[in-house]
């Protein structure tokens, strides 16, 4: 029904009734603004018309006796000019059906205020004063229901900005669209009246869900413009980029807020009927997925080639370590500090990269690798992703409780390492073999050593360790623990090529006598033992049992070219130890200046071995002059009857072990423990009481455990005055004796006793 009813006919009825709004609240009533006008014009009328006879009576009162005169006008509180209400508003946005600013106040609405102010500016002095004699008049006379002139004040400025402040839907479009981001703080005020309005029951259903449709058209222009600034956040100004985030942060609050509003409805309380449920928005989970997005643009940008023969996997790989430092240091340093804390920049961009990383090398180990690009992935997995990158000095702090993990699952880096384990052994096997092959096909070509620092030298023993030991530095390149893994696997590796090494250098030994650098290469592969027994005694510290297992092929080998390099010497030899029985020992003394002489001679061809190989070559010359000379003693073709003549024996043997000692370790050797063997001996000859012989028996027994009655026998040969009873208890001495120490070094175990 109309409000409009006609002019009032009382002043009590007319006061009270004065008009408070512009339009009639009906839609489609003709009393429109023009009637409502002139009747605003007839109240102004009488209201200035009763103030006037009031400023009379007023002035006749302070004229009576008694009376205080009062200075100046009256100091009246001035009440404030009410706002049009919500319910207002929306009667007048409905009347315009044709308009599209819905959301606020028609342009009837803006004219008529317009009108108001002019009018206000002419009337200033009588409108001054207009609501204080309102207050006046009805004082003590409110109408139930209607508020005060102080509780509208209060009201007013307590209240949110009023609709008819706010931008049009096209200004905020515009606004948005030219990418002025203060506009989300209106378009949120037309959010927060559209939902009072729905609450309040003022619109109908149609026009709540036009009026929202628009809201929702704008909100989506503000997320674009927000998103887009953040998308780049590098790239955009920072003042730009603080606005962007401070709407993102207001809409976060306001998620939150529609979230325990939900739930309160849920509870029982009164919702906002009309309206769908548009919150959350998630505008930061939309951020989160933005960097998602620009992580895997980032990350799986193709890298380029380059000159250093890198694989497509190893290029990718170093492609995405790079950026996902680089990138996650510039968020740190440049986007840290603009960016609120709660939104947490940094680890958001870390779980991006993070994901996105995993992700690539999942999609990679779906496919058959190579062994350099399985090396590679488990290296950056277990390695370079979390040492190099998120423990750099940069990072490290900034990631401090942000839980990324592996990149790839626990059991798939395990297959991995399996796959890597097997890969590298076969790797090295393959090259030690190729390595082996190369250096055997060089001594059969006749091709000469190296000489280094005066030693024949083979390259041989220094590329198999080499082999070795980076199968062994790839594995601990990745991990600690992987490379515990894989050491006794490369070790037994290391043990087969040694036995293939020993074969096939004892082949060459056979088989390539006649060739003129046979005897460069033997010395040169005798070298080759001291780095192999270096590397296994210092680098690899294995236990001691394991070590004698890898050194024995080894030892075979310098035992093997020892005997090769003093075959000729040794058979050059022997013909003048045969003298020493052929002229019964006429002139020991000449006989053995001639061997030493013709040892003395030979040394020179022993100069390329290494120092400590030498020092060992002489000690078997000295155990060979030695062994040699006790043979000759045992030869049981010398028996001497008095004691006169074991005596002068003794003295020869005695000066003739003096000489072999003397050349011996001047020479070189460091046979110390075969300084005992003539003398002993030759005090044995000298003796004639058979308890100081058994004495010297027993004595010499713990010095050569080797030392046996058939060895003891044909040196008592010699002393043909000897009873067979003494000789027999002589000889029960080593029974005692026998069995007591193990030979450390063997001596009359290499001779044979005729």
């Amino acid at each position: 029904m109309c409000c409009w009813t006609g002019p009032p006919t009382s002043t009590a009825v007319l006061i009270s009734w004065a008009p408070r709004t512009r339009l009639c609240p009906r839609r489609g009533c003709p009393h429109s603004w023009h009637v409502w006008a002139r009747l605003e014009d007839d109240y102004t009328s009488f209201l200035e018309a009763r103030v006037g006879v009031m400023l009379k009576m007023l002035t006749f009162f302070q004229g009576l006796p008694g009376q205080q005169p009062v200075s100046g006008a009256p100091d009246f509180p001035r009440s404030a000019q009410k706002l049009p209400s919500t319910s207002e508003a929306e009667s007048e946005a409905s009347m315009s059906e044709a308009s599209s600013e819905d959301l606020v106040p028609s342009l009837e609405a803006e004219v008529a205020t317009d009108r108001d102010e002019e009018e206000a500016g002419k009337k200033k002095k009588k409108s001054k004063g207009l609501a204080t004699m309102i207050s006046v008049f009805t004082k003590g006379r409110k109408k139930k229901g209607q508020p005060s002139l102080s509780e509208t004040e209060g009201e007013s400025e307590s209240s949110p900005r009023p609709p008819a402040q706010l931008p049009t839907v096209e200004e905020l479009k515009a606004d948005l669209e030219r990418g002025r981001l203060e506009a989300a703080r209106p378009l949120l005020a037309l959010e927060l009246e559209l939902q009072e309005a729905a609450a309040a029951g003022r619109a109908s259903e149609e026009e709540l869900v036009r009026r929202q449709s628009k809201v929702e058209a704008l909100y989506a222009l503000l997320r674009d413009q927000v998103l887009g600034q953040l998308r780049r956040p590098l790239e955009a100004e920072p003042e730009r980029l603080r606005q962007a985030l401070a709407v993102l942060a207001e809409q976060e609050r306001q998620d939150h807020a529609a979230a325990a509003a939900a739930a309160a409805a849920a509870a029982g309380a009164p919702g906002c009927p009309g309206l769908a449920a548009t919150r959350p928005r998630g505008w930061l989970q939309l951020w989160r997925d933005g960097v998602a997005q620009a992580a895997a643009e980032r990350l799986s940008r193709r890298p380029a080639a380059d000159a250093e023969g890198r694989t497509e996997a190893e290029r990718t790989f170093l492609h995405m370590g790079r950026t996902m430092k680089e990138d996650l240091e510039a968020v740190v340093e440049r986007l840290k500090p603009l960016f609120p804390a709660d939104i947490r920049v940094v680890a958001a961009y870390a779980e991006s990269y993070h994901a996105e990383f995993a992700s690539q090398l999942s999609a990679l180990t779906q496919f058959e690798l190579c062994q350099r690009d399985t090396y590679m992935l488990l290296l950056w997995v277990q390695n370079l992703y979390p040492n190099d990158i998120l423990n750099s000095p940069k990072l490290a702090p900034e990631l401090q409780g942000v839980r990324l993990g592996t990149l790839l699952p626990p059991t798939q880096i395990r297959l991995l390492e399996a796959t890597f384990l097997s890969n590298e052994v076969a790797s090295v096997r393959e090259l030690t073999a190729r390595a082996l092959e190369l250096e055997s096909n060089r001594w059969t070509n006749d091709e000469a050593p190296q000489r280094l620092d005066g030693h024949c030298h083979s390259e041989l023993a220094i590329d198999i360790i080499q082999i070795i030991s980076q199968g062994q530095a790839k594995a601990e390149s990745i991990t600690l623990d992987l490379g515990a893994q894989i050491k006794p696997l490369l070790l037994e590796e290391l043990a087969r090529f040694l036995r293939s090494y020993q074969r096939a250098f004892d082949g060459f030994l056979e088989r390539c006598r006649q060739l003129r650098n046979y005897r460069a290469n033997v010395i040169a592969n005798i070298n080759n033992c001291l780095p192999f027994r270096t590397s296994l005694e210092q680098q690899w510290q294995t236990p001691p049992d394991l070590r004698s297992s890898l050194l024995r092929p080894l030892n075979e080998l310098k035992s093997h070219g020892f005997d090769t390099l003093l075959q000729s010497l040794f058979g050059d030899l022997k013909p003048l130890f045969k003298r020493f029985t052929q002229t019964r020992w006429a002139a020991p003394q000449q006989t053995l200046e001639e061997i030493v002489s013709a040892v003395a001679e030979r040394m020179p061809e022993f100069s390329e071995l290494q120092d400590c190989f030498r020092e060992e070559l002489l000690e078997a010359v000295h155990l060979h002059l030695v062994k040699e000379y006790i043979a000759r003693l045992c030869k049981r073709r010398l028996v001497l009857k008095t004691a006169e003549q074991q005596q002068q024996l003794a003295g020869h043997v005695q000066a003739n072990a003096q000489l072999i000692q003397q050349f011996c370790t001047q020479s070189g050797s460091r046979a110390t423990w075969l300084h005992d063997a003539l003398p002993t001996l030759a005090e044995i000859i000298r003796l004639q009481d058979p308890s100081a012989i058994k004495i010297e028996v027993a004595t010499y027994s713990t010095l050569y455990p080797d030392f046996s009655k058939g060895h003891l026998s044909a040196i008592l040969a010699i002393k043909g005055n000897l009873s067979t009873s003494d000789a027999k208890s002589i000889r029960s001495i080593l029974d005692i004796n026998t069995g007591a120490h193990e030979p450390s070094k063997a001596l009359f175990s290499l001779i044979k006793v005729g």
